[in-house]
């Protein structure tokens, strides 16, 4: 190669890396969004996940060749040889390419950077757009396939609505059949390997078709497969199983038959020796079963995304390097795809993952819909099949994954009432959806004209534009938490549902009240109440420092609020937290002075104490089976149990309000003799109330999570 040759190749193959970097920071991330945002997968185990499965679907399932003009977007005129005769044209393409790479690696840059999932196979798509039409003035040609460019803009649509129609249906499935039974695990343990038939079945055919269509045609041309028996036909076929030309071929169907069954029997039986009702990682009962269906999705997702999508970042590269490499400088319709470029787009997809994916996943994980296991597994699992649906050569339209699996997330919150989704959220994301073919076409024709399709001009523009992205990045460097992400430290604590600590916080506030209690009795005994006072005061404080903790969870755990908006969750955490401050506040009150000297009213006093320490009890079960309700699933049964103690605690404030009524009667009709000391027992009494109504409040502010 001449130097100037060698020179752009250098600078082509840094651009290949920054788009496989973007395309692990926002594609692959949104793949593993759900699985992070339920919490079934921490964010160090989904890169890890990611990372492996997208480098053996790269690896091993990807074509070991690659049409050099992606996705059909372009006629390009290829002679009988399978080569652009005219060199002009295939330098112009290959300098083109590398303006597309850039453009669509920039845009994917800037919509990671907001949190937008978009789909980096439409934006490499927009770029190639652009530089066609500059290309098509320059030579005087037609090249762009405007039917494909049509059938780009139809999947915007298509495949979200399908993808959230399928998920939709699949978690209503779930949730009338086990989530809403009266004994939701004892349904689940035999439903559950029921329903893993008909998802390791997509996935089974989605394997052959889609992911490792690359091995299967390999070995049809070594000869020892036949390649018709497993792959559908490529046109005119048909859909009886039987035929020679059939769109699901026989042995397909029945090897993902053979893969469903197997891994039923294999949940059958895990399921019977694994006991669900332990809670790890802040889950129990059915949410547990659907984390291990949950995480095989996206395992899957991320393998066929490896497979199929690496071609964004190297495909175009494959033809840059095709034509440069080659002594006459031209394009040839298909291009080997060199060993190092596959590692170098793997290895830059996984980085993508690591430094700024969680962006991405937090859009997909927690601000479009709440999500859990069960809600994330209907998401991934209608994002898979309706790739697999629209992949099939009968549809053969291009589809996102991004954009089927956002549909999917849509679609489950959709389950849970339209209030359930942030369409405002959606519609930002809708909005980039849009945005991603012109823009990227925009940045390509930009790039292209300036450099007047110039290597030298190539050369010099290059940096100037990564020049321009890393200022941009610079100014986000203090938000790129890799290491605080990544990192073990503190990780029990980020495993842990918000809802573990806010019933630690729970039982916090009890140890507050019980102190509480004891020092009324001491003071009502005639007895030294100071340490039983201290004693509360410092248990307030150890609420209080629960409370801080939470706090910060809640504002720094991305996979935060998968339950509750976090308004709501603050709002919540206020009220329990006032049970605390007015325990605290009686504990005080018994300090100032000596109480009324009477025997009866002491003992009504005592009571109402008593009253109220059951009364924060019965809240402390309440935030309990909250707590059950939320990692547990939001089953039927659970919902059940969580209504029935809201409803104890209301009855408990009143039976405190009827004991209160009767000691401040008593005390107002027998404290004329000392007036002063009973109008400092009938605020002790109003203090004690105080701390009633506050858990009648706390509990009520339960409810809005039952009627989601």
């Amino acid at each position: 190669m001449e130097p100037l040759i060698v020179i752009l190749v250098c600078l082509a193959l840094i651009v290949c890396a920054y788009m496989a970097w973007n395309i692990g920071a926002n594609d692959v991330a949104n793949a593993m969004g759900t699985s992070v945002g339920s919490r079934a997968l921490t964010l160090k185990q989904a890169v890890i996940i990611a990372a492996i499965f997208e480098f053996a679907g790269a690896f091993f399932a990807g074509d070991a060749v690659t049409k050099t003009v992606r996705k059909g977007i372009l006629t390009v005129p290829f002679d009988e040889a399978g080569v652009v005769a005219d060199t002009i044209l295939s330098q112009d393409i290959a300098l083109g390419f590398i303006a597309a790479m850039m453009a669509a690696a920039t845009w994917l840059t800037i919509a990671t950077r907001m949190g937008l999932p978009v789909s980096t196979t439409h934006s490499i798509i927009g770029g190639i757009i652009g530089v066609g039409l500059v290309l098509e003035v320059k030579h005087d040609t037609t090249l762009i396939d405007w039917e494909v460019v049509r059938k780009v803009v139809m999947s915007w649509v298509a495949s979200p609505l399908m993808g959230g129609l399928i998920a939709f249906f699949s978690y209503m499935i779930i949730k009338k059949m086990i989530l809403d039974n009266d004994d939701p695990v004892s349904r689940s343990k035999w439903l559950a390997p029921i329903l893993a038939f008909p998802t390791f079945f997509v996935l089974g055919l989605a394997l052959q078709f889609k992911a490792l269509k690359g091995f299967i045609s390999s070995a049809d041309r070594n000869g020892w497969i036949d390649k018709s028996n497993w792959l559908p036909a490529k046109e005119d076929g048909v859909f009886n199983p039987f035929a020679d030309n059939a769109w699901l071929p026989l042995n397909s169907l029945i090897l993902a038959s053979v893969i469903g069954i197997i891994a039923s029997i294999a949940l059958y039986f895990v399921l019977r020796k694994v006991n669900i009702e332990e809670e790890v990682r802040g889950f129990k009962g059915v949410e547990r079963i659907f984390v291990w269906l949950q995480i095989i999705t996206a395992a899957y997702v991320a393998f066929a995304h490896g497979a199929n999508d690496r071609s964004n970042a190297i495909g175009p590269m494959a033809a840059v390097w095709d034509v440069f490499s080659s002594t006459d400088l031209v394009l040839a319709e298909e291009a080997p795809i060199p060993l190092w470029l596959v590692l170098l787009g793997s290895a830059g997809i996984a980085i993508g993952v690591m430094t700024w994916g969680w962006r991405v996943m937090e859009t997909i994980g927690k601000k479009i819909t709440d999500i859990t296991p069960t809600r994330g597994f209907a998401a991934e699992f209608g994002a898979a099949t309706t790739i697999l649906v629209f992949s099939m050569p009968f549809l053969a339209v291009p589809v996102s994954t991004t954009h089927t699996l956002v549909g999917a997330v849509v679609g489950v919150g959709l389950a849970g009432g339209a209030k359930g989704v942030d369409f405002r959220v959606f519609a930002k994301i809708a909005a980039s959806w849009v945005a991603s073919v012109p823009v990227a076409a925009f940045g390509a024709v930009v790039l292209f004209v300036a450099s007047g399709g110039d290597a030298l001009n190539m050369i010099v523009i290059l940096p100037l534009a990564f020049i321009a992205v890393g200022v941009a990045i610079w100014r986000s460097r203090g938000e790129i938490h890799i290491e605080d992400a990544l990192s073990d430290a503190s990780q029990e604590r980020l495993q842990n549902s918000p809802f573990e600590k806010f019933h630690e916080h729970a039982q916090a506030v009890e140890v507050t009240a019980n102190h509480m209690l004891t020092a009324v009795n001491a003071a009502c005994d005639g007895e030294d109440s100071s340490e039983a006072i201290q004693a509360t005061i410092d248990a307030e404080l150890e609420a209080d420092n629960i409370k801080a903790e939470l706090r910060q969870m809640v504002n720094e755990d991305m996979r935060f609020g998968y339950q509750v908006g976090m308004d709501h969750f603050l709002h919540m955490l206020s009220r329990q937290d006032r049970i605390a401050d007015y325990a605290q506040n009686v504990a005080e009150q018994l300090a100032f002075r000596e109480l009324f000297d009477d025997k009866e009213a002491k003992a009504k006093l005592k009571a109402m104490a008593e009253a109220v320490a059951a009364t924060v009890a019965t809240y402390e079960d309440t935030v309990n089976a909250l707590r059950e309700f939320t990692i547990s699933g939001e089953t039927k049964a659970a919902k059940d149990v969580l209504a029935e103690q809201i409803r104890q605690v209301n009855l408990k404030e009143h039976e405190a309000d009827q004991v209160e009524a009767d000691a401040a009667s008593y005390v107002f009709s027998n404290g004329d003799d000392d007036a002063l000391a009973a109008m400092h027992m009938y605020r002790v009494l109003q203090r004690l109330d105080d701390v009633a109504n506050a858990c009648e409040k706390a509990a009520n502010a339960f409810l809005p999570i039952l009627k989601r």
